[in-house]
Parts: structure tokens; C-alpha cells; sequence
């Protein structure tokens, strides 16, 4: 269920007035309390356009935020963006090979908790821009089993704002927990409307996408 928290939050940043400059010159603007942990798993919904990178990108950024996620390997070939990518925080995730990927970040969140580490993970339930029947489940299961908090980020172009006020702890019920997922996402407009996924588990699938925004 969502957590009702006294703000501000513990761990705090100390953000770029850059970005949050650029962000209100393209009209944007974002709400960020603290993180109620030192490890979490970070989603952001809808997904449905390139632009959400750069958006995420420049809140990150006006937030100070560190954030670790999943991309593709084939982008850290890329000799200058790649290690820009790796800058950002992101980690190569081969495609092709994802078997065993939930239980190695179950133990990554594991042994950050038992040497009082900061890690936040950001992952993305749809996994593609394009349309999909649902959400992939790897998000669902790696907060699960490494019992982090789960941060449900709102981008919203409807409104033009990105929230980082929304947290819960998974309980296991899946449907119940879906429910409650849905009820904090509820209204959000992607910037393809159209191409948000439903919010609902995809059953055959079980591995965190490796397309995600920082």
C-alpha cells in the first residue's frame, strides 16, 4: 500500500539550477519531497516517446538525483555515448541474455542494504515505447524480494509535470497491489496518449526491461 510519510524525506539532494531552468523555460515543472530510503526501485509511467528521456534527463538532474538503470549493451558501444550513458548511471544489460537478471539485483539490493549503501534503481514497467498488453513484471518482482520501497514517478504531459511523491511497499498480493499502481497513475497522459500500456501485468514475461529512463 502507499505510505503516508512525514516530509521532507531523509535523503535529500542538492539539485542543478540549470536544468530546473530549462525545465521551466519548456514549461515543465516537478515536485520531489526526498527519498524515504537509502535503496528503492524507481518506475516511471507512461513511457511513450524519446522525449521522456530527455524530460527525465533534466529532472534528474534539477533534482541531484543518482539513479542507476538498465540500458541496452549495444548503446555503451557507442564510444562517446557510451560513456556518457555510464555517466548518467546507466548498466549494460545484454537482451539476448536475461536469464538470472531479477536474483542479480535482488543480491545487488541485498548486499547495498547490509553495507548501509545508497542505491535506487529505475526501471520501466512497459519496456518499449510502442503500445503493450501490460507491464513486464521485473520491476514488481525485484522490489518484491529485495523488500525496497517502490517510487511510482507520474509524467505527465496532460499537465506537464513529473511527480516523485508517490511511494509504497509491495505486498505480495498482486492484483491488490496492481490496483493501488493504477489508482496513483490514474489521469497521467503520456505524450503518445494512445501508446500507454494498460496497467496490468503481462504473465509471460518475468525479466526487468532493459529500456528504461534515468
Amino acid at each position: 500500500m502507499t505510505q503516508t510519510l512525514t516530509l521532507p524525506l531523509p535523503i535529500q539532494f542538492k539539485g542543478s539550477r540549470l536544468a530546473r531552468a530549462l525545465l521551466w523555460l519548456g514549461g515543465w515543472r516537478f515536485t520531489f519531497e526526498g527519498l524515504p530510503s537509502l535503496q528503492g526501485v524507481i518506475i516511471g509511467y507512461p513511457h511513450t516517446s524519446n522525449w521522456d528521456f530527455v524530460v527525465m534527463v533534466l529532472v534528474k538532474w534539477g533534482i541531484g538525483l543518482p539513479i542507476q538503470f538498465l540500458a541496452k549493451d549495444s548503446l555503451f558501444r557507442v564510444l562517446l555515448f557510451g560513456r556518457w550513458l555510464a555517466w548518467l548511471g546507466g548498466v549494460a544489460i545484454d537482451r539476448s541474455s536475461s536469464k538470472g537478471l531479477v536474483a542479480h539485483l535482488v543480491a545487488m539490493f541485498k548486499q547495498h542494504q547490509q553495507d548501509n549503501r545508497y542505491l535506487w534503481l529505475a526501471l520501466s514497467p512497459e519496456g518499449t515505447r510502442r503500445l503493450t498488453e501490460g507491464w513486464r513484471s521485473g520491476f514488481y518482482q525485484v522490489a518484491l524480494l529485495a523488500s525496497v520501497p517502490l517510487c511510482l514517478v507520474r509524467i505527465d504531459y496532460g499537465q506537464k509535470t513529473v511527480h516523485f511523491s508517490n511511494f509504497m511497499h509491495l505486498t505480495g498480493d498482486e492484483a491488490a497491489d496492481y490496483a493501488q499502481i493504477a489508482r496513483v497513475y490514474e489521469g497521467v497522459i503520456g505524450f503518445h496518449a494512445a501508446q500507454a500500456a494498460p496497467i496490468q501485468p503481462l504473465k509471460q514475461l518475468s525479466s526487468p526491461t532493459t529500456r528504461i529512463s534515468p
